[in-house]
């Protein structure tokens, strides 16, 4: 049996705490980080709070072994003088989604050996497979992360924006959403890139800066020059 403590009541603190519920061989408690009296020790506990507030609260906890989820933010921020690690879950949390743990990547790190090992067991607990990743590589993880994942829900804002405006529901393009995302399964985005930037078609391009707004164009004109310069190394 493991015990642990979750701390934060954010998207990804009620995530993991709703999980831990499910699963018998762990015991585990939630608190809010602003009611951190209320800590009891338990053989892990969980920091999911904001990356600014990581610190502050590490430092109010006494508890023998704490570990953050944070993707950007390095173990030695952690400031309680107990022993310090992470437990990082590779992936976008939004509050009354369903989320299938077994499909979550968790990137692992502690300053010893037992400690790893038990971090390891918990997300084999949760179904899925950690990785032993260093505070430096998780760091450029979630730079990458930011690219595929926050940078193109932001293509799909605009997306939205560009069918809202036109009267064209947007659902008409997920089936093209999901193709792109499948493929590079199978091939790199590389091999997988195509479209009017990649061909060069000026034509195109030009009919399409047309029919956008200053910002977009903008967005339009570096991502196609991002395109195509990427393009001639292949």
């Amino acid at each position: 049996m493991i015990s642990l403590t979750v701390i934060g009541k954010g998207n990804v603190g009620t995530h993991l705490y709703n999980r831990f519920l499910e699963i018998d061989a762990v015991d585990s408690k939630w608190i809010d980080s602003r009611n951190l009296n209320s800590i009891e020790e338990t053989d892990i506990t969980i920091l999911a709070v904001s990356d600014d507030a990581i610190s502050d609260v590490s430092s109010q906890i006494e508890n023998s072994f704490v570990v953050h989820t944070s993707g950007s933010v390095s173990m030695d921020q952690l400031q309680n003088k107990a022993r310090k690690g992470i437990f990082y879950p590779l992936q976008s949390f939004t509050k009354g989604e369903i989320v299938d743990f077994t499909k979550i990547p968790f990137c692992v790190e502690a300053e010893n050996t037992n400690d790893l090992k038990l971090l390891e067991q918990l997300v084999e607990l949760l179904g899925t497979k950690s990785y032993q990743i260093s505070s430096e590589q998780r760091k450029k993880i979630h730079l990458a992360a930011v690219f595929a994942n926050n940078f193109t829900n932001h293509m799909y804002k605009i997306s939205k924006d560009i069918c809202d405006s036109n009267q064209i529901p947007f659902e008409i393009l997920l089936p093209l959403i999901e193709e792109t995302a499948s493929k590079i399964k199978n091939i790199s985005p590389g091999e997988a890139q195509t479209g009017p930037a990649l061909r060069n078609d000026q034509k195109t391009i030009q009919k399409h800066l047309e029919m956008l707004n200053q910002q977009q164009k903008e967005l339009y004109t570096k991502i196609t020059e991002s395109i195509q310069k990427h393009g001639k190394k292949l």
